[in-house]
């Protein structure tokens, strides 16, 4: 098989852009860090008390970190030094994660109540489920557009 046809087979060969699937996958895997993140700084921000929009802040730092953190461990895994592997996983995660952060927080905060829903209410896990789908649904466009032009998680398959 030759390597055109091999990326094309990636979905995110240059004749027709990136398929469907492919777009899928990168966003689910860049959800699957921002809903670790996410949750993980709504539990600390709210286990030390703190204000809606310190836990927020919290929150987006840490879906980011766990976003390129899970990028990174797959470039990393196939050899790739850690400062060109910081650079790969930047350049193929932070559009994505600005867009899902975007969409998951404006959905909290326009949610009435959510805000304020502590961890034990089914509101604080309801709109937060509700958010990260929403996330997946208008993310994933953006990373197909993306990677059928070669950019995005599109820089990541070289590495697998």
């Amino acid at each position: 098989m030759d390597s055109a046809h091999a990326h094309e087979e990636h979905g995110h060969g240059d004749h027709g852009g990136a398929s469907w699937a492919t777009a899928a996958r990168a966003t689910l895997h860049c959800l699957t860090g921002c809903a670790v993140g996410e949750v993980l700084g709504m539990v600390i921000g709210t286990a030390l008390g703190w204000g809606n929009v310190p836990t927020m802040i919290l929150a987006i730092a840490l879906a980011f970190f766990f976003g390129y953190a899970l990028t990174l461990r797959g470039i990393l895994a196939a050899g790739v030094d850690l400062r060109s592997a910081v650079r790969v996983a930047l350049a193929a995660d932070t559009l994505s994660i600005a867009v899902m952060e975007l969409i998951d927080n404006g959905v909290i905060a326009l949610w009435p109540g959510a805000m304020d829903a502590h961890l034990s209410e089914a509101l604080f896990w309801i709109a937060l489920a509700i958010s990260l789908a929403l996330a997946f649904v208008v993310t994933t466009p953006v990373n197909k557009w993306m990677i059928g032009r070669g950019k995005g998680h599109a820089v990541v398959h070289q590495y697998h």
